[in-house]
């Protein structure tokens, strides 16, 4: 009997511990290859999709938001991977900043965009960054936006 249970108890260790190892994948380029591999086949077109906002946000995002953000726009910055833009701090102007970039990310989703208030009254940024291709995309299809 004891001999029966000491069997089961090892077979269930046995059991766990291969469960474990299946689990804990401990080579990590296998865990980076993975990990490259299902984010290439996420990654969308360089190619606004204006269709996926609804005809009022489409009239207000590139009739309104856009044109006006251009104009209050102070500064731009080329980066290596993008650009950044610079806006007034006021309340008013980070409201249709914040509003801009979460409409801009459903047509673009290949950008990574950030909004960022610098320290101490600093300045309001909006950065538009993304994997390669980005700042040429940005080149033609945002010419308006960087043009100084």
């Amino acid at each position: 009997m004891k001999a029966s249970i000491i069997a089961a108890a090892i077979a269930v260790v046995a059991l766990g511990a291969f469960a474990f190892s299946r689990l804990a994948d401990t080579n990590p380029v296998t865990a980076q290859q993975q990990s490259a591999s299902a984010q290439t086949k996420r990654e969308s077109p360089f190619a606004c999709d204006t269709m996926a906002l609804t005809p009022e946000q489409r009239k207000r995002h590139f009739e309104e938001l856009g044109p006006t953000l251009r104009s209050l726009r102070k500064s731009v910055r080329e980066l290596a991977d993008g650009y950044e833009f610079e806006f007034p701090t006021d309340p008013k102007t980070f409201q249709l900043v914040t509003e801009w970039a979460i409409q801009e990310r459903l047509c673009c989703p290949f950008f990574d965009i950030d909004v960022r208030l610098e320290r101490e009254g600093g300045s309001l940024w909006l950065r538009l960054t993304g994997r390669e291709g980005t700042k040429d995309f940005i080149k033609v299809d945002g010419a308006a936006w960087i043009k100084q």
